[in-house]
């Protein structure tokens, strides 16, 4: 069967890039950094893995027995030799980190955090983000890293059940109390959820502003002064807790009018329906005739009926044949018609309340905690990294952390690794997707010399699919489905204009919406979709009444190929 221009297309990138030797890891980058961890050899002298416990909330302690290993990956692995942090146990806590050679000052300067992620078994229930550990005065005790240890920013993807986002919490000091409070982002972007590598960078800049990209593609925008829960800075104002709601005020702006009297003639015990004395039996209502009748066809009493055990045996009722002729069956009485003088309940209308005071608020009073903190980029020092997780899902792999204050190494660092390695690892990974089986109706006609062949062989190809499975139909037919899509949508379209042609039109008529897929189908630029849209306008302009034959090209049926 043939392959459309896009798969071959694929299918050329593919052979290409397997034609060509993949890059080799040999030495790291010398782009530098405040920290830049690509896990060589000697990565050890560096990162310490946790000895920690960790306490949760039912008063259950776990230890941070998660092992790690630094290794290449073994799903869709890009560079030869590149090695990276893997989390492998699952259902564990695993906690390690780094100290930095020197505490970084992040306060009037940009930062930038990026890191890659590669989730080779994509991810269940966990996280895979990073802690910027806060400077303190012993250290950040690498073998006591635990989720108590103070941390300045939290960064990177989390998925579990409903959650799905990419974190940035930062953890802002009270000028005037000194607590320590933590700012959540709200709104996250949502992360990449991919076996091959994904890579996330957050900026944050000493105009408060920050950016998230990932893939290199900025995801989210705004400011630390606004974009945070809860604020950084609290309001001037609050409610001033010692007032009160006076005992007269009143909230409700309508009441009952008090001079409405009830009408004489307003019957509240009328009921809502009454008999129709108008109503008169049908003639060939058969009030001798059971609704239902014993089911002639039934089985005599099973042998195994006991009428002791299981009472006496009765045959199943079945509709009775004589009624579904009639108007109907068994006793006849008048049906129901609403009552002309049922009015209900009386109320007496309402009417402006007129001590009415509005909705009482208590008085405003400034704020005795208010602070404005005009940056809050300022962040607290920056000691090293700390990863500390709990996932369901193991073989997640770390690489090529980069924390330091220049975009620009940033973004040299990705050029070097990242944007090396992704376009290989797509190339594996859409080589490793499983091909559409081939027709059982053989070879498709050539649209050029047969067009309406063609349209007939690619609809009977998508049917006999849907058929077993529609959802496999549309992921391996898709341009063939929102071509069936088109055609149905115009023969509706023919249809609505005869319909409304012929039957009286109304005041109001509201246009159906279309159809996303047919949209999306006709604005594509795809050269199969556009030999699949021509074989529609073909199929349209064919001759129906009257046609005596088939092309002699076109496609065998399920149908035809049973008459042969």
């Amino acid at each position: 069967m043939k392959s459309g221009p896009t798969l071959f297309a694929l299918g050329a990138f593919i052979a290409s890039v397997a034609a060509q030797s993949p890059p080799t890891f040999t030495q790291p980058t010398e782009i530098k950094g405040h920290f830049v961890e690509q896990f060589t050899e000697d990565w050890s002298d560096r990162w310490s893995p946790s000895k920690a416990t960790k306490e949760e909330k039912a008063g259950e302690v776990f230890s941070y027995v998660g092992k790690w290993s630094v290794e290449e990956p073994t799903v869709y692995p890009g560079i030869i030799g590149d090695e990276g942090l893997v989390l492998k146990s699952k259902a564990a806590h695993h906690a390690i980190s780094v100290p930095f050679d020197e505490v970084l000052d992040p306060s009037g300067k940009p930062l930038v955090v990026q890191y890659e992620v590669k989730l080779q078994k994509l991810l269940e229930c966990g996280g895979a983000y990073i802690k910027l550990l806060t400077d303190s005065d012993v250290g950040i005790q690498a073998e006591e890293f635990s989720d108590q240890t103070p941390y300045t920013i939290m960064f990177g993807p989390d998925r579990c059940g409903a959650t799905s986002k990419v974190h940035f919490i930062f953890r802002h000091k009270n000028p005037l109390t000194g607590e320590v409070e933590e700012k959540h982002l709200v709104s996250p972007p949502a992360p990449k959820i991919t076996k091959t590598s994904a890579l996330y960078t957050l900026i944050v800049r000493p105009d408060q502003s920050y950016e998230i990209k990932i893939n290199n593609e900025t995801v989210k925008t705004g400011s630390l002064l606004t974009d945070f829960s809860p604020a950084v800075n609290p309001a001037k104002e609050i409610d001033d807790p010692a007032d009160t709601k006076p005992e007269d005020w009143v909230e409700s702006p309508k009441i009952a009018d008090p001079e409405a009297v009830k009408p004489e003639d307003w019957d509240e015990e009328a009921p809502q329906t009454i008999v129709d004395e108008s109503a008169e039996i049908p003639d060939d209502w058969l009030v001798d005739e059971e609704p239902t009748i014993p089911d002639p066809e039934a089985e005599q009493k099973p042998e195994e009926w006991s009428d002791e055990d299981d009472g006496d045996w009765i045959a199943p009722a079945v509709p009775n044949p004589l009624c579904e002729e009639a108007s109907g069956c068994g006793p006849w009485s008048a049906p129901e018609i609403p009552n002309p003088a049922y009015k209900g309940k009386w109320f007496a209308p309402l009417i402006d309340n007129p001590e009415y005071k509005g909705v009482w608020a208590p008085k405003k009073m400034p704020n005795p905690d208010y602070f404005y903190d005009e940056s809050p980029a300022n962040f607290n020092k920056i000691a090293g990294i700390g990863i500390e997780l709990w996932s369901m899902t193991e073989d997640i792999l770390f690489d090529n952390i980069y924390v330091g204050t220049s975009e620009d190494d940033a973004s040299a660092l990705a050029t070097e690794t990242f944007l090396v390695k992704k376009p290989l690892e797509d190339a594996l990974e859409a080589a490793d997707k499983p091909a559409t089986p081939d027709s059982p109706l053989g070879e498709a006609p050539d649209y050029k010399v047969d067009p309406v062949g063609f349209a007939k062989f690619k609809s009977q190809e998508f049917m006999d699919l849907a058929v077993i499975d529609p959802k496999a139909a549309f992921e391996s037919l898709p341009y063939t489905a929102a071509a069936l899509g088109t055609a149905f949508a115009l023969a509706l379209g023919l249809l609505t204009v005869l319909f409304s042609s012929i039957l009286p039109k109304k005041k109001t008529v509201v246009p159906a919406k279309k159809s996303t897929a047919v949209a999306e189908f006709k604005k594509t630029d795809d050269p199969a979709v556009e030999e699949l849209k021509e074989a529609v306008e073909e199929i349209k302009e064919a001759p129906i009444a009257g046609k005596k034959e088939e092309a002699s090209s076109g496609p065998k049926t399920r149908a035809s190929k049973k008459a042969q």
